[in-house]
């Protein structure tokens, strides 16, 4: 973990969550200096709510801002809980995270969906190298309005089989559509579902192993 003061606001960064840095460097240059010797990170080379802006923006929770005098952060839990589907990528969670019955201080998480992660239940990247192929534009499910919209969400990584989450939770597509309403729902995760992003028991017949959380 990084960890880098400014003036107002201060930046954390877990390189273990990244799952795509080159986002953030080509959007805020000035505040992400890569492939440099020594320092990288400049809080104060925009302004704070810039900055904060990107830490509210990353996915994976890799990028936490917070400012110094503790008035505003990007951990802070979302008013709705969104499970985003990435296309061709990983579950990208906002809310308050529970993973294995630990509370998690960042409000965001990219969870494998692909099987090939050396970092289960969190996304690596591997996907990418993986050739792994799976839309973020599934159809949509009947769901009915879930009477509460935020508060905690657990997952629970099932050993050598899928992610259990329970929680008020919406799907929702690449492109902001709403695919369902759930407090409980089976998410694949070793990429071999015919019915992603949910689990229909694949993972048996292709051998799937993986250590439960």
């Amino acid at each position: 973990m990084e960890r880098v003061v400014g003036k107002v606001v201060t930046v954390e960064f877990d390189g273990k969550r990244c799952v795509h840095s080159r986002n953030c460097v080509l959007s805020h240059p000035e505040v992400f200096v890569p492939n440099v010797q020594g320092e990288w990170i400049f809080p104060d080379a925009a302004t704070p709510e810039a900055v904060l802006q990107i830490g509210l923006n990353c996915p994976s929770g890799a990028i936490r801002v917070r400012r110094n005098d503790g008035a505003a952060s990007s951990d802070a839990a979302p008013v709705v809980n969104l499970l985003r589907l990435r296309e061709n990528g990983p579950l990208a969670l906002e809310a308050p995270i529970l993973i294995g019955g630990q509370q998690q201080v960042a409000s965001r998480a990219t969870l494998c969906r692909c099987g090939h992660s050396a970092n289960k239940p969190y996304c690596d990247g591997s996907h990418t190298a993986a050739g792994f192929v799976a839309t973020g534009e599934v159809a949509a499910k009947d769901s009915q309005p879930l009477e509460q919209r935020n508060g905690p969400v657990e997952v629970v990584a099932q050993p050598d089989g899928p992610l259990k989450v329970t929680g008020n939770l919406e799907v929702v597509s690449g492109t902001g559509r709403t695919l369902n309403r759930a407090t409980r729902l089976f998410l694949c995760r070793c990429g071999h579902s015919a019915n992603k992003p949910y689990c229909d028991g694949s993972h048996k017949a292709a051998g799937f192993t993986a250590p439960g959380v």
